[in-house]
């Protein structure tokens, strides 16, 4: 018997942002996030109960993935509160060729002392990671992606198997240094 598809409780989606990472990239806003960060752009995202609870196909379906962005980011909410449901919505991504951003409030160190399963593999397919609870009283609209300086842009891969997570800069071109394909 096929295992039965995860389901993700969704505030909803983008199919178009230039905002929320690098290149034109659709968003998934995840339901039910217990940081609960003063100042938060998405309050609504918080309760879990919320929102509304879609297949990882019927997610798919809404953002109606256009070949021309460069992937796809998890945002909240909180994605790692649901990881099946993210990893299941990765491996879409990455299986037509699209990269995976991440918005967690939880810190690279704490996601590092819990990896297993799920998150585990995630991570593996994730590029870009924007980690740590939002902080009002650092908030700067100056940073790239990102709201508060306590949050760091983090290069996934080239920080997997560390404790310390290696930063994404941009260099010459603001997308240098970016894999911006699935590979």
């Amino acid at each position: 018997m096929a295992a039965l598809e995860p389901k993700i409780q969704i505030a909803g989606v983008l199919q178009e942002s230039v905002v929320d990472g690098p290149g034109l990239r659709a968003v998934v806003f995840f339901q039910g996030c217990a940081h609960h960060c003063r100042g938060c752009h998405n309050p609504e995202t918080w309760d879990p109960k919320g929102g509304t609870p879609l297949s990882v196909s019927e997610v798919w379906d809404l953002l109606r993935y256009n070949p021309l962005i460069s992937g796809v980011t998890l945002s909240g909410g909180e994605p790692l509160d649901q990881p099946q449901g993210a990893l299941a919505l990765a491996k879409k991504v990455r299986a037509v060729g699209g990269n995976v951003m991440i918005y967690t409030g939880y810190t690279w160190e704490e996601i590092n002392a819990s990896q297993v399963g799920e998150i585990s593999e995630l991570l593996a397919l994730t590029t870009l990671l924007v980690d740590g609870p939002f902080m009002l009283a650092r908030k700067n609209e100056k940073l790239l992606f990102r709201g508060s300086e306590n949050q760091r842009l983090i290069d996934v891969q080239a920080s997997l198997g560390k404790k310390t997570p290696v930063l994404w800069k941009k260099s010459g071109g603001w997308m240098d240094g970016l894999a911006i394909t699935g590979d």
